[in-house]
């Protein structure tokens, strides 16, 4: 009999804060006589909160008794009750998630749900999951394509390309619609982020200048905002985004607006898709530019008129706006394979984010290995560190003795700063050859460690292990991935 259950998702970013209900419908899809295979049979969005501008008391923290009742609100008015939600993710995302009380907003937000995924969504792992909820990793799989992913917000610009449906690569530019905003009856500017004074101050040391055709000169508080005062900086932030998808000659400008911490090396895409707010803005435009009281509508339709992006194909998802956050927490109860390696563990462990290396990362020496891995963890620390994660793998069939031993080198020292960090190495193998991976672990780590195979999961999926089963021959496992919304 098919099951069904509520999942939420709630997504506070740099401009907005919103809410999606959706149901799950869930079945097992074994034989009587197999071991449970439970998948989502079934998503239908149930409700679609308004868009609120997300509430602050400053420019560095957060309203959260603000958000909390936007919440509250967009609760009652769906007519859902938050003890019928079984499962879903609050995610902090753009600027946002670097503001001074990130975490308190979390915490005010955690009664909202039974078994929430709560994560501050770094800009890696954000642009993931939009990604994945605009729909551009299927559409490289399906087509074989490589495709470059903008999630263009507020304060940021999350971008991942994607090849043959496997992510390749991630990165952050300092390219929002919010960077500056204006008071629309005045139509003075009001704020000026320092993102843009710090890309002129860059530009300018490199010497090639923010506006070649015409003087510049940053927008300050207090200007008069209008259109063609503007165009420079955001020509520029549109020639940034051409050079990061490799349609524009240089990095100059792109480097200007990088986010600090994050690396980008473009290359030539044949496809680009676009999701976040100022995406909206690039395929319906509103009539004022003034409309959201910042610099979005204009971003947007320069983005629009961009010779370079027209040149290249366009993929367009089923979600722009809501891409992060069209749903969270589908379930897809499952078992381990059952050869496992586990030492001195305590179940069950919870939301781990998962950490999943390429094929081709996968196939390098340990060496390499153990740089793919180092260089993929800062997917996943914020300002209080690294967090437990797990290090997916796909694995080999019938590998050899030397390749094991090589594969366990990497990952102990590809894992090492986790470990330094307290955290436990729990690797997820989808070949079956958890045991023998564990077994040459086990002499190169001190402490607590999990290996288990038969887990086949992506980068932007949770993972919760429970404790063994069938005399410790299996782990029950659930998959948590996004609810995408494929209408």
């Amino acid at each position: 009999m098919a099951e069904t259950l509520l999942s939420v998702g709630i997504d506070i970013g740099t401009s907005t804060t919103q809410l999606v209900i959706s149901r799950l419908t869930l079945e097992n899809r074994a034989n009587p006589f197999s071991v449970p295979k439970v998948a989502i049979a079934e998503r239908e969005v149930l409700y679609r909160s308004d868009i609120h501008f997300t509430p602050l008391l400053s420019d560095t923290v957060i309203d959260a008794q603000g958000v909390r009742a936007i919440v509250e609100e967009e609760y009652r008015k769906s007519g859902f009750d938050k003890g019928e939600i079984a499962t879903g993710a609050v995610i902090i995302t753009g600027e946002t998630a670097r503001k001074e009380n990130a975490r308190e907003v979390l915490s005010a937000l955690s009664a909202f749900a039974g078994d929430f995924v709560v994560a501050t969504a770094g800009p890696d792992l954000e642009s993931i999951l939009a990604a994945r909820g605009a729909g551009a990793d299927e559409y490289s799989g399906e087509k074989y394509a490589d495709i470059l992913h903008f999630d263009i917000g507020g304060g940021t610009a999350n971008l991942s390309l994607w090849s043959h449906g496997e992510l390749v690569q991630t990165g952050c530019l300092d390219v929002g619609g919010r960077l500056i905003k204006l008071d629309r009856d005045s139509g003075r500017i009001t704020y000026v982020s320092p993102v843009i004074t710090r890309a002129a101050g860059h530009l300018e040391h490199v010497g090639r200048g923010l506006a070649p055709a015409a003087p510049y000169r940053t927008p300050v508080v207090g200007d008069t905002a209008a259109p063609e005062a503007l165009a420079p900086v955001i020509q520029t932030m549109v020639e940034a985004l051409e050079q990061a998808a490799g349609l524009r000659p240089g990095r100059e400008r792109m480097d200007a607006f990088l986010t600090q911490g994050t690396r980008w090396e473009p290359r030539a895409v044949p496809v680009v898709s676009f999701s976040g707010g100022v995406a909206d803005c690039i395929n319906n435009p509103p009539a004022d530019w003034r409309a959201y009281g910042d610099i979005g509508v204009l971003l947007g339709r320069a983005i629009a008129a961009s010779q370079a992006f027209q040149q290249a194909g366009r993929f367009r998802g089923a979600e722009t706006i809501r891409a992060t956050v069209v749903g969270a927490g589908s379930h897809a109860t499952d078992l381990s394979g059952s050869t496992i390696f586990y030492r001195d563990m305590t179940f069950p462990l919870k939301n781990l984010p998962i950490l999943k290396l390429t094929a081709a990362e996968e196939q390098g020496d340990a060496a390499a290995l153990a740089q793919s891995i180092r260089d993929k963890l800062g997917w996943f620390a914020d300002e209080g560190g690294l967090s437990q994660l797990v290090l997916a793998l796909r694995g080999e069939d019938n590998p050899s003795y030397a390749r094991i031993q090589a594969l366990a080198r990497g990952v102990a020292d590809g894992l090492a700063p986790l470990r330094a960090a307290g955290f436990v190495p729990i690797v997820a193998v989808e070949c079956d050859q958890a045991k023998v991976l564990g077994q040459a672990l086990a002499p190169l780590v001190d402490g607590p460690l999990l290996c288990l195979d038969g887990v086949g999961v992506d980068s932007g999926d949770y993972l919760d292990i429970g404790a063994p089963v069938a005399n410790g021959a299996v782990l029950p496992v659930v998959i948590k991935t996004l609810v995408l919304n494929r209408n």
